[in-house]
């Protein structure tokens, strides 16, 4: 089943998620933002603007999963204008980036991370991300410019909802089979094996 905001944030108030923002945030200091915050049936987690890295083109190199060279992800400098700060994600590419909030999933929970309209609207792909049972950390975000126009992925605003879907409890939780992601810090996290 999936859970509701009354849910939400009885367990957020208890430490799921933190920062916790308990309604939907769609405006700061005047300003419009990508909404983050309690919804319905979800939460919109931000993008932190710690940390975040685009895949780059190194002649000669392929990205191998179990063998994966950072090199092979470039920093990303954090602009700020008027309209807030912002990452730009060139045309056709991919990057990762890290959530403002660190979760703590309960043990009969999956969490399952899904793009906001918004950056789809513009070509922004969010690759779909669970996050298991017993899981703590900061969610590393992959995101994808599908668009031939570079676009702005803009700091601590809303960049992916989280839903929350319940089951009974499991034999072995993502913590007990010491999972290789858990306790990710609050930077991006890069591919292991």
């Amino acid at each position: 089943m999936i859970k509701n905001d009354i849910w939400i944030r009885k367990k957020a108030e208890k430490g799921m998620i933190s920062p916790f923002e308990p309604s939907l945030i769609r405006h700061s200091e005047e300003l419009p933002v990508i909404s983050y915050g309690l919804g319905s049936f979800g939460y919109d987690i931000r993008l932190s603007s710690l940390d975040f890295r685009i895949f780059r083109h190194i002649p000669g190199t392929v990205v191998d999963p179990k063998n994966f060279n950072p090199e092979n992800l470039m920093p990303a400098e954090l602009h700020t204008d008027v309209n807030g700060s912002y990452f730009i994600l060139p045309s056709h590419s991919y990057g990762l980036g890290v959530s403002l909030e660190r979760l703590e999933i309960p043990n009969n929970i999956t969490v399952i991370c899904i793009g906001k309209s918004t950056y789809a609207r513009c070509g922004i792909i969010a690759n779909v991300t669970p996050a298991e049972a017993a899981w703590r950390g900061y969610l590393t975000l992959e995101l994808s410019n599908a668009s031939s126009a570079d676009c702005r992925i803009y700091a601590n605003e809303g960049i992916v909802q989280l839903m929350f879907l319940e089951g009974e409890t499991c034999a072995v939780n993502y913590e007990a089979r010491q999972g290789k992601y858990q306790d990710q810090p609050d930077v991006v996290t890069i591919a292991r094996v």
